[in-house]
């Protein structure tokens, strides 16, 4: 990184890559257990971003927070050899260079063919974890994100009755309608967010 502040460059893909460790040599599910199961180090105390200009990092959370920032970036995607070739991208377009959190954004964003920006400005600049609000009436599900950045509109994988589908909410609440009774509504674990079903 050019500035301390971006340190999260450094410690993030290194506790990323530990996942990474884990699933070549133990499987999919065993890096998932283990990428999630750091969250519980988790402290959201500051922002992951530093104080630019002034070699003062930002907080500790760079390498847990770090890690599933990306895990939840990947699974946005959600296409892993699309997300193979964007780390080897990173690793071969950067070589030997400092950089930013600007262009490691930016480039993340445009090989990944999403925009990004708000779920970097999310778990990056804030210390708040979306919170996927929700309703269950009959047929109907409404939802919405509390606790976001505005214009944070991150796409998410839920099962419902079993059937995994994709929803992305935002602030405002939305419905969805099913053809029978919703008796389950379940966040996929690897998207780092947080629920909550309203009574």
């Amino acid at each position: 990184m050019k500035d301390a502040a971006d340190m999260w460059i450094h410690e993030g893909f290194a506790n990323y890559s530990e996942n990474l460790f884990v699933e070549y040599h133990f499987g999919k599910k065993d890096a998932e257990d283990y990428v999630i199961g750091t969250r519980r180090g988790i402290r959201n105390d500051r922002p992951i971003i530093g104080v630019y200009g002034s070699n003062r990092q930002g907080s500790g959370d760079m390498y847990p927070k770090g890690g599933n920032m990306l895990h939840t970036i990947r699974h946005i995607i959600n296409d892993d050899a699309k997300w193979r070739s964007l780390l080897h991208g990173l690793n071969t377009d950067f070589w030997h260079q400092t950089v930013t959190t600007e262009q490691v954004e930016s480039y993340i964003t445009k090989k990944a063919g999403v925009d990004l920006s708000k779920v970097f400005d999310q778990y990056l600049r804030t210390t708040q974890i979306p919170l996927l609000r929700y309703q269950v009436n009959g047929k109907t599900v409404t939802f919405n994100y509390e606790r976001v950045v505005k214009g944070f509109a991150m796409p998410i994988r839920v099962s419902v009755n079993g059937k995994e589908i994709v929803i992305t909410p935002n602030e405002t609440k939305q419905t969805l309608d099913f053809p029978d009774e919703v008796k389950t509504f379940e966040v996929n674990r690897n998207f780092y967010v947080e629920s909550a079903k309203n009574q």
